[in-house]
């Protein structure tokens, strides 16, 4: 596959475009990532393609080798491993909390410490999550304004 840049004049309006013969798993996942960087992800729900927001998903969780983002009252299937849609996310408000799972911190509504060293976040659509306290260190972090 050939790449092109091509620099244009700031009054051109930016386009990316994808030139291929068939849409492969690859190519779908330069899209997501595309889309990613733009504040949504591509995703599907009974078979069904759909955009999500970024800013609608309050969690990403790695169940069987597959990937699920959750909003407030859904849940959607992308095609991307968990740690690529971390790597995608680096300087955005995700962070990760337990081996097979990122948080919105956006989505959170308290934090209260639990067993064992580990933490619980409640989020705003009530559910809960727990963060491993392998992953309270960059937590804590997180929450003082520092990267991770």
């Amino acid at each position: 596959m050939e790449l092109r840049v091509k620099k244009i004049p700031k009054e051109e309006p930016e386009l990316m475009e994808i030139r291929c013969h068939k849409i492969t798993d690859d190519v779908q996942e330069i899209i997501s990532f595309v889309k990613s960087r733009q504040g949504q992800l591509s995703a599907e729900k009974d078979g069904q393609k759909m955009e999500v927001a970024l800013i609608d998903v309050f969690y990403a969780e790695s169940v069987d080798n597959r990937l699920f983002i959750y909003t407030a009252k859904d849940s959607f299937e992308i095609r991307l491993k968990l740690y690529e849609l971390e790597d995608m996310l680096k300087g955005r408000t995700f962070i990760r909390v337990q081996k097979g799972m990122l948080l919105n911190l956006m989505k959170v509504k308290s934090i209260r410490p639990a067993l064992s060293g580990r933490y619980t976040a409640l989020l705003k659509n009530d559910e809960e999550i727990v963060i491993s306290r392998k992953y309270v260190p960059v937590l804590k972090k997180a929450l003082k304004g520092g990267d991770d």
